[in-house]
């Protein structure tokens, strides 16, 4: 007659660490923005632009021939340039994207608490620190088993919101319990963050008044994207499309460009600095600058845009150019971040 398997002996605790939900498991938050190097210096400049040009998702070329590109010319001489224009924005923290990043996720940790959540958020950055990876293996060292990944990137682009999922698949490989996972891909209709966005600049034309025109520049991405099926573009429209209808504006009264133009190939269109010197020198005396796009003020905003972007329009003949700043760490902005985690969450154990 067959003997009996033998069972080894178990405990409780074996269990609940191999097998199922602890009590200690938690939930995270993460939320994570594009990067910038660690000081405004051409040496610390040179790698994160190595990283973040080297992304196939960034720069969609024949790798052999762009790392030849990036390798022989762009890294010799755009890091000096590029550490000159972090230095005139960087901030007694740092740069600015980062102290912003990290004050939005401690706001938004706060702001779940309140909610009851019992929830980790951390900051983390696509390329430069603190990075998706650290941060990761961190979260997973304190236990969290679910990770809600949410990206500083209003609208879906395969050059940003893909790449971050890129960097956390690339996390997953080489781990041998892989936490659950959720994505937020985009926000860009939330009604939240519409007014969140909306607030921001009412508040601003109450302080300093109205331009006549208020142009709205999103990041731009090379056109090609868009025939290849990114959605991009169409996002960034109807963004514009509803802080138009909520701030009531007519036709005459804004303008939608696209800014950060990289290379020779076509992107965007229009450029947001041609546009400048175009609307300058067609005799608009005062204009309003909003980035929709950019939840936190960074070297785009506060250099391409304030100062570059000034300087084009006076240039022109404008004679009033006012910046608005970004959503930073507005009470909206947070309410609006906040409920955006708080639904995406749904389901997960956080309380």
């Amino acid at each position: 007659m067959p003997q009996a398997p033998t069972i080894a002996p178990t405990n409780a605790s074996t269990n609940a660490a191999t097998n199922t939900s602890s009590a200690n498991d938690r939930t995270a938050v993460l939320w994570c923005n594009l990067g910038s190097p660690d000081a405004p210096t051409a040496a610390a400049v040179r790698p994160y632009l190595a990283d973040f040009l080297g992304d196939p998702r960034v720069v969609e070329i024949p790798k052999v021939l762009w790392a030849l590109i990036l390798h022989g010319i762009i890294l010799r001489t755009r890091p000096a340039k590029s550490a000159a224009k972090y230095a005139s924005i960087w901030m007694p923290e740092g740069s600015p994207l980062k102290v912003w990043t990290e004050k939005q996720a401690k706001l938004l940790a706060g702001w779940l608490g309140e909610r009851g959540h019992r929830v980790t958020v951390r900051d983390a950055m696509r390329y430069a620190n603190p990075s998706i990876a650290s941060r990761l293996d961190a979260l997973q060292a304190e236990g969290a088993t679910r990770v809600l990944v949410l990206q500083a990137y209003p609208q879906y682009s395969a050059t940003t919101t893909a790449s971050v999922i890129d960097a956390v698949n690339d996390w997953s490989r080489r781990q041998r319990r892989i936490p659950e996972f959720r994505f937020v891909n985009q926000y860009h209709d939330d009604p939240a963050y519409i007014d969140a966005l909306a607030q921001g600049i009412e508040r601003h034309w109450k302080s300093e008044g109205r331009g006549e025109l208020l142009l709205m520049s999103f990041h731009g991405i090379p056109a090609r994207n868009i025939a290849l099926g990114d959605p991009y573009q169409a996002q960034c429209l109807e963004t514009a499309r509803l802080l138009v209808a909520r701030l009531g504006l007519s036709d005459a009264q804004y303008r939608v460009t696209f800014q950060s133009r990289f290379g020779r190939a076509k992107w965007l269109e229009p450029y947001t600095e041609p546009t400048l010197r175009e609307l300058g020198a067609k005799g608009v005396k005062r204009v309003d600058v909003v980035c929709p796009g950019f939840p936190a003020d960074c070297l785009e905003t506060l250099e391409e845009i304030a100062m570059e972007g000034r300087e084009a329009f006076l240039h022109a003949g404008g004679q009033a150019f006012n910046y608005i700043p970004c959503l930073n760490d507005s009470p909206a902005w947070i309410t609006a971040l906040a409920g955006i985690a708080e639904r995406n969450l749904a389901g997960w154990p956080t309380r």
